[in-house]
């Protein structure tokens, strides 16, 4: 099969050949079925998230030994299953996530990690679903439990995760500020039903938000959604309200912001920490409802996967630029063995 390997350490968006890390090698032992509940996936299409960036650079969390193929998220159709298989068959449309291996044509799980995909749901946009939308959700939904009426602001809101948050956000009837850059992205934020979207390279969040606020007779922002770190962050805990609840979730910006923890007592704020991929170690029964209530609302219509760049696996490259650039709105998907979803639609 083919498969991405990263065999060291370095820049992805340098061209596949070039020094690069990663090899595509076409000759890739496919994954056996390695216990009875196993199931192997015929790989459609998977997501590419900061955090595989952050990871071949090895600057991420979590630091696999090398070689490894890197990959999160994805859907495909099964191809074989164990002879303890009891949920899924041959032919099931699936999705899901793993720690590694989705950049490859073939992808073994245990038939508890995967996700049986809606008929009315297109295949290269659940494999978008799981991190994106499933940090988005349980941040939103279950840390911050985001209620009718309360103001969310979201920093990074044209990106993958920011996409998810601010749809997530007007399903539960929030108010919904929007933090972005360039005109494309505001465009696209004010067409999805945002409250407020900033540009942040024309104006000042802080004056922004606050005549917004005021023209609303609203007092603060009482969730911050947080993807960017740095500065923003700093001007961003400015705009909040007594109460408020911080949700960190990345830092895009490359710079790691600092709450101060005295502002924090006074003004009686809750800091959440959401580190998604370990849900599946310590509460997977919240990840489960969780997605399982995404594909729900993804089946409904109710969310939108934005795709802005789509490659092929021998085009990695191209794609970890995208996100490396931030020319992404949206999301950034690799396909796999389908010819028209080969190329970029930018």
């Amino acid at each position: 099969m083919e498969a991405l390997v990263c065999e060291k350490l370095g820049d992805p968006a340098t061209a596949i050949g070039e020094d690069s890390p990663i090899v595509l090698r076409k000759n890739h032992p496919v994954p056996p079925l390695d216990s009875p509940t196993a199931v192997r996936v015929r790989v459609k299409a998977t997501s590419l998230n900061f955090a595989n960036y952050l990871q071949v650079l090895g600057k991420y969390q979590e630091k696999p030994p090398l070689p490894f193929i890197p990959g999160s998220d994805y859907a495909g159709i099964v191809d074989a299953v164990g002879s303890g298989v009891s949920l899924f068959k041959v032919g099931d449309h699936v999705c899901s996530f793993a720690a590694l291996g989705s950049f490859a044509q073939f992808i073994v799980a245990d038939q508890s990690e995967l996700y049986l995909v809606p008929k009315e749901c297109d295949l290269v946009a659940a494999a978008a679903l799981p991190v994106a939308f499933g940090t988005s959700h349980i941040a939103l939904v279950h840390r911050a439990q985001l209620g009718p009426g309360q103001v969310l602001l979201v920093l990074g809101a044209a990106g993958g995760v920011g996409l998810s948050a601010v749809q997530i956000g007007k399903i539960r009837g929030a108010i919904v500020i929007a933090v972005a850059r360039g005109e494309e992205k505001i465009q696209l934020l004010r067409s999805m039903g945002v409250d407020h979207v900033v540009d942040s390279t024309k104006e000042g969040v802080t004056v922004s938000v606050k005549n917004f606020l005021k023209s609303r007779k609203l007092k603060g922002v009482d969730v911050l959604y947080d993807p960017v770190g740095g500065k923003l962050t700093k001007e961003s805990l400015k705009l909040l309200n007594w109460g408020a609840q911080i949700l960190v979730i990345g830092f895009a910006s490359g710079e790691i912001p600092l709450i101060p923890a005295n502002i924090a007592l006074v003004k009686n704020w809750t800091v959440h920490g959401l580190y998604w991929g370990s849900y599946k170690i310590h509460r997977p029964p919240v990840l489960e409802d969780s997605l399982k209530e995404l594909l729900s609302w993804m089946a409904r219509g109710l969310i939108t996967i934005h795709i802005s760049h789509t490659y092929s696996l021998s085009e990695a490259s191209l794609a970890f630029a995208a996100i490396k650039e931030r020319k992404a709105i949206g999301k950034v998907m690799i396909t796999i063995d389908d010819a028209s979803h080969s190329r970029s639609k930018l």
